[in-house]
């Protein structure tokens, strides 16, 4: 499949015409595939969520996982420094099931 296609200032990723927020390239590969893990498992649980008491925090996980890569949130990743985003990245970002 590989990698999607990024905007020319590497702020946006578009996937099938429609352009998405990039996961922060600052963030380091080991924390970032961390990130990445814990945000599908949430994605999985608001699946298995959908029309219950759970889903709100399962979109919460979803949420949070997206801002700490950078993908989500104010400001955005290219308007931060570099100690506010390290910060962003570094927050603890709760598993699924353990929230």
């Amino acid at each position: 499949m590989g990698a999607p296609e990024l905007t020319d200032d590497g702020r946006y990723v578009v996937i099938n015409g429609r352009r998405w927020r990039a996961t922060d390239p600052a963030v380091p590969e080991e924390r970032r595939a961390e990130l990445t893990r814990i945000l599908m498992a949430w994605r999985r649980e608001v699946r298995r969520a959908t029309g219950t008491a759970g889903e709100a925090a399962a979109r919460a996980g979803v949420q949070a996982a997206k801002v700490a890569l950078g993908e989500r949130g104010s400001p955005p990743w290219w308007e931060q420094t570099d100690e506010e985003r390290r910060a962003r990245w570094q927050t603890r970002v709760p598993e699924a099931g353990s929230a």
